[in-house]
């Protein structure tokens, strides 16, 4: 056990040494480190730098490739990263030094059980991409379609574990030593970061996310998914359909009018607003290497699908909720709509936090779109998470940088590029679904199977109950004290359980005749037995909650 922790205390000094370098001694000395790394002098105290951003991202360029995933996790964490670095963070390109060919051919040859010479009619042995996990070949299959091949590094999984053990260690170490980061739970992210690029490590998932999208965007011609070939793909080897155009990372801007600027950036960001308010599946990583576009660009594709973000129903009707009490200027319900979707907030700055909001809507309430700058709009929502230590859920983490990503790429291919434009009419369609007579049904029939659930199980309930009185095990004392009052109460009670039996019976019958009637006439698209049933059920609810009220008992 000695050796691997001499190892990595050896590497936390070269890290160390790294940090000093690009201007961080004075974070040693600052919070007492000093004694693990007695090299470290007085010269490494000055006072943080103003462009601390750039020198960490260098910094970790520097460190190598799995401190840059690294970087890259942080970018997608404003809740524990000052805006200035992440915004420094998000720079941070995967781009490392190819593998030796001889490597890429035993990789292949042990996943695939043959050649290359047997898989492929042709295999370029330069690669066009070169990542920290794998790198790209263009090929050709033995029937003649192009293919684009990813061939994972050999060492890639045990360089990844052994760095994962380091941070792990840093961790530790920050945790005890470091009280200026108590407010982050740095095991925690390097927990999420570890799960996030072992995910990777297996390209059948990546080839999992490609043919999801594919089917997601079936029928849509200005969207282009690569097909996976999985007589091809393993865990260490994906091969796609090679998507022939140019990447966007390499298009020649100049070379195109306005129109055509204007109109590749909104197809781009419509594609993205389809996959989040529509599919509730995205791509997690619309970074201008990932997007290609084709045909003149009458149509982009999209690579890289390692990183995907997913939005269940629920989390669509959250976000519908906060959608319409924004619309609605109501601000004051915004901090506990935000609080349903997951973010977590001290409560005793509850009210700081309603005030920001207030103050961040106001600014833009009203303003036209074409007004807003959607990346300073993002860079003071990062402010205010990170100001007030707030907790994201990962997923909406991943959402807010897919969306500052798409802000970001729109507005270099077209100044006047809107993000917000493009999602205005995806949120109003979301609003209007959400009241549609097919979804009101399809609740109602869902709380009404709850609820049946609900009373099926009380009989049982109330009898394990009057067991345990049986057998002792509750004992109940009374004083004869406000027992006229008491009773009241129990009267009261029992009276609006009756009121809410009789409701809800004639709800889940009315509910069954409508899942289970397929003939028949219909009312606004429920069966005509079950609409009445919905009729009979009200009016009798209401003809008893009024005797009810006129008995003087509710």
């Amino acid at each position: 056990m000695a050796r691997p922790a001499t190892r990595n205390i050896g590497r936390l000094s070269e890290i160390a040494q790294v940090a000093v370098k690009h201007g961080f001694g004075y974070f040693f000395e600052r919070h007492r480190l000093t004694d693990l790394f007695p090299w470290i002098g007085r010269d490494g105290s000055a006072a943080a730098p103003s462009d601390r951003g750039r020198r960490l991202r260098e910094m970790l360029d520097e460190l190598g490739p799995t401190f840059v995933k690294f970087g890259q996790l942080l970018s997608t964490r404003p809740d524990i990263v000052p805006p200035d670095i992440v915004l420094e963070l998000q720079k941070l390109q995967d781009d490392v030094r190819p593998i030796p060919f001889a490597d890429v051919e035993r990789v292949i040859r042990e996943d695939l059980g043959m050649t290359i010479e047997q898989a492929f009619l042709e295999f370029d042995e330069r690669p066009t991409a070169a990542a920290s996990i794998g790198q790209v070949h263009h090929a050709i299959l033995p029937n003649g379609e192009r293919v684009a091949v990813k061939v994972q590094r050999p060492n890639a999984p045990r360089q990844i574990e052994s760095d994962i053990s380091l941070l792990v260690q840093a961790a530790r170490l920050a945790k005890e030593r470091v009280r200026a980061l108590d407010f982050i739970d740095a095991e925690q992210v390097v927990d999420e970061f570890a799960r996030s690029i072992r995910s990777e490590l297996d390209y059948r998932a990546e080839a999992r996310n490609a043919e999801a999208f594919r089917r997601n965007f079936a029928g849509v011609t200005d969207v282009k998914i690569p097909r996976a070939y999985w007589t091809y793909t393993r865990r260490r080897v994906l091969v796609l359909e090679l998507l022939e155009g140019t990447q966007l990372a390499d298009l020649d801007r100049a070379a195109l009018s306005q129109v055509e600027r204007r109109d590749l950036a909104y197809r781009i960001a419509e594609a993205w607003m389809t996959m989040i308010f529509r599919h509730g599946f995205f791509h997690g990583d619309p970074h201008p290497a990932n997007i290609f576009v084709l045909d003149g660009g009458a149509s982009v594709g999209l690579v890289d699908f390692g990183q995907v973000g997913k939005l269940t129903d629920e989390d669509m009707s959250k976000l519908t909720g906060l959608f319409i009490d924004a619309a609605n200027e109501r601000v004051d319900a915004l901090p506990r709509r935000l609080a349903e979707l997951g973010v977590r907030y001290p409560r005793e700055r509850e009210e700081e936090f309603t005030d920001e909001l207030r103050d961040i809507y106001y600014r833009y309430y009203g303003v036209s779109l074409s007004e807003i700058d959607p990346l300073q709009v993002i860079r003071e929502a990062f402010e205010v998470i990170y100001r007030l230590n707030l907790r994201l859920p990962t997923r909406f983490v991943m959402l807010d940088k897919a969306i500052a990503t798409l802000a970001s790429v729109g507005i270099e291919l077209y100044p006047d590029f809107n993000v917000f434009e493009v999602a205005k009419p995806y949120a109003r369609n979301l609003m209007i679904e959400r009241f549609s007579p097919e979804r009101i049904l399809s609740r109602a029939q869902k709380e009404s199977g709850e609820l049946a659930r609900v009373v099926a199980a009380l009989p049982y309930q109330v009898h394990d109950v009057l067991e345990e009185f049986r057998d002792g095990q509750i004992e109940v004392g009374f004083i004869h004290k406000g027992l006229d009052e008491f009773m009241h109460k129990v009267d009261v009670a029992f009276n609006r359980l009756v009121v809410a039996l009789i409701v809800v019976g004639g709800l889940i019958g009315s509910s069954l005749i409508g899942i289970f009637a397929k003939h028949g006439p219909f009312v606004f698209g429920v069966n005509f037995l079950s609409f009445v049933g919905f009729l009979l059920s009200g009016a009798l609810g209401v003809w008893l909650l009024w005797g009810v009220i006129r008995s003087g008992r509710l």
